[in-house]
């Protein structure tokens, strides 16, 4: 959105543009042309957005050595011209957004845990400046998002996973700091797990090197992790999956040394270790696993190479927040709250 007034007419197609910086903001030098009015201090101050930077910009645009006459002189025809850079912030409509992201992500298709409450979460005022990713809603992530001037924050686990609760408490504390700091929350469970693109289990497929991995391993209705058969070393494939995920992985190494197939289901799978074994699965990749899924890796004779919970789910918001970012010329940032699991 170009900052235009009555007598102010600024030229897009004259504008250098830059990409977005940190602050969702993108700086343009730009033509001012002045109709009809002297070019006086106090004519080009309510191009000002209210910022410091704007300021500045203007105290630069009332020098006369930053007028520029582009070869007719500063007042030919009662005309005017100013060079200098107007700070703009990009903004988005929520309600588009979250259009997009439910049809992108086929939320209402989808089957999930009834308290995932996939979608829409708590709605803000209308608009979007900056995207954040997180893993998980809480008290941090919003306070964080808040600070980074987060307006749209997308979460892997939302705030309703306990169920229906009274509104008072940590819930109250989270859905005031959302009011506050007039943030949306967007959740997206399973959805996001199983995309093609931007899924969890697809992020960190292409992050491992495997190809052709397909569709295994249901859950409420549809198959959501994927598999792939390849042959490459155990020690190899950890040494890949530590690289991805930048931390050690907890490997129960009780399958045979070269892979030949390779299940991922990322978050807490470890449990689902037999329904695993039943695909023909010899090395299962997962966030975290109960304590008596080891015994049942050397019972079935299957490598059990657990990532953590948190990080092996880092994919797939990263993933979509990114994809938004280029799709609505948005910047975004990650919010990165590790739980330990």
């Amino acid at each position: 959105m170009w900052p235009k007034t009555d007598n102010e007419k600024i030229d897009p197609l004259r504008a250098f543009r830059q990409p977005a910086d940190s602050t969702g903001c993108v700086v343009v030098s730009c033509h001012v042309e002045r109709n009809s009015l002297p070019a006086e201090a106090g004519d080009i101050s309510n191009v000002d957005l209210n910022s410091e930077t704007n300021e500045r910009f203007l105290d630069s645009a009332r020098n006369d050595k930053n007028r520029r006459s582009l070869g007719r002189g500063p007042y030919d025809a009662g005309r005017a011209f100013f060079n200098f850079p107007v700070r703009i912030t990009l903004m988005a409509s929520l309600e588009k957004i979250v259009r997009y992201l439910d049809r992108y992500l086929r939320i209402r298709e989808i089957g999930d845990w009834e308290n995932a409450l996939n979608g829409l979460q708590i709605e803000n005022s209308g608009r979007v400046t900056k995207i954040g990713a997180a893993v998980d809603a809480s008290t941090r992530a919003l306070r964080e998002a808040a600070e980074k001037q987060v307006d749209l924050l997308i979460v892997h686990h939302g705030l309703f996973w306990p169920g229906v609760k009274p509104v008072t408490g940590t819930l109250y504390r989270q859905m005031r700091l959302a009011f506050e700091n007039d943030i949306a929350l967007y959740s997206a469970h399973l959805p996001l797990d199983l995309h093609p693109k931007v899924g969890n289990n697809a992020r960190l497929v292409a992050a491992l090197g495997l190809k052709s991995a397909a569709p295994f391993f249901e859950e409420k209705g549809q198959l959501i992790g994927l598999k792939a058969r390849a042959s490459v070393s155990l020690d190899q494939l950890i040494r890949r999956l530590e690289k991805s995920l930048g931390e050690k992985v907890t490997a129960f190494q009780f399958g045979p040394k070269k892979t030949k197939t390779i299940g991922i289901v990322t978050g807490g799978a470890g449990g689902e270790i037999y329904r695993v074994g039943e695909e023909e699965i010899d090395t299962f990749v997962t966030g975290e696993a109960p304590h008596w899924a080891a015994i049942a890796a050397e019972e079935l004779g299957i490598n059990l190479l657990l990532g953590g919970h948190y990080a092996t789910e880092t994919f797939g918001v990263k993933a979509l927040a990114a994809h938004l970012s280029k799709r609505f010329k948005l910047p975004w940032k990650f919010v990165d709250l590790p739980t330990g699991l």
